[in-house]
């Protein structure tokens, strides 16, 4: 995978008819959001994810994570390909640190 050139002169965004379409359902990212993100300069995967928090919620990009990375290509005009991956995580759940203490004192 190369980098992607930062001098590239993207076309001006246009809003698209489908812009409010909500594709990160943990966080509530949208389209529009995302591709008005790559506009200002984010150009892969992982500056739109600290950005947007898009893959970051319950999931953590599961669902939402191939997705994102078409959206960036296209506006970018690359190969998805071409991009990074977002770096996996396994899903997880807050947990309050009381369950915890509770398993402490079972084992002991």
């Amino acid at each position: 995978m190369s980098a992607i050139d930062r001098n590239r002169n993207l076309t001006e965004y246009i809003p698209a008819a489908d812009d409010d379409m909500i594709v990160c359902r943990c966080e509530e990212v949208t389209k529009g959001e995302i591709r008005r993100a790559v506009h200002d300069g984010m150009f892969n995967i992982h500056e739109v994810r600290r950005f947007l928090r898009c893959g970051m919620g319950l999931c953590q990009g599961q669902t939402c994570a191939r997705l994102v990375k078409t959206i960036i290509a296209r506006e970018l005009g690359v190969s998805p390909g071409e991009l990074a991956d977002a770096t996996a995580r396994a899903p997880t759940r807050p947990v309050e640190m009381y369950i915890f203490a509770k398993e402490r004192g079972r084992s002991e």
